[in-house]
């Protein structure tokens, strides 16, 4: 199967990027929404997200691996909702903020932007090559 690609938020103040280096791996965990759930049970070992500071910067900041995946989410008592594990693969060399996001029409279909409440999101391959040239590679 071919690899997917993601982007996932995470705010800064309760889990920042650093925070993930930090770690090593960490686990992607505490989604209670149903899309976002489903996207975390589709992916797989191997693919790769976007790490997403939302509220505090709203920029996408680096490049993370799943690491882990189809694992019961650890918050949840009931056992209902899903997480996977992540590794970080690099900081982005510039960050991509939302607003150079929501004004670049090459991106107007993205949906980070088209469903902006969405904390797991899927990332087409041809917005992950854009947003990569556009990070400074």
């Amino acid at each position: 199967m071919a690899k997917r690609y993601w982007l996932m938020k995470s705010e800064p103040d309760a889990y920042s990027w650093d925070d993930l280096v930090a770690e090593g791996e960490g686990t992607w965990d505490g989604v209670r929404n149903h899309r976002a759930a489903n996207n975390l049970r589709t992916m797989e070992v191997g693919d790769e997200a976007f790490f997403y500071h939302s509220n505090i910067g709203k920029e996408i900041v680096g490049i993370v691996t799943i690491s882990k995946s189809g694992i019961a989410d650890p918050t949840d008592p009931e056992g209902k909702w899903a997480a996977v594990k992540v590794k970080p693969v690099r900081k982005l060399k510039n960050p991509v903020t939302l607003k150079e996001i929501k004004a670049d029409p090459e991106l107007a279909e993205i949906e980070l932007v088209k469903l902006s409440r969405l904390s797991v999101a899927v990332i087409t391959p041809e917005e992950w090559d854009y947003l990569i040239a556009k990070s400074g590679g």
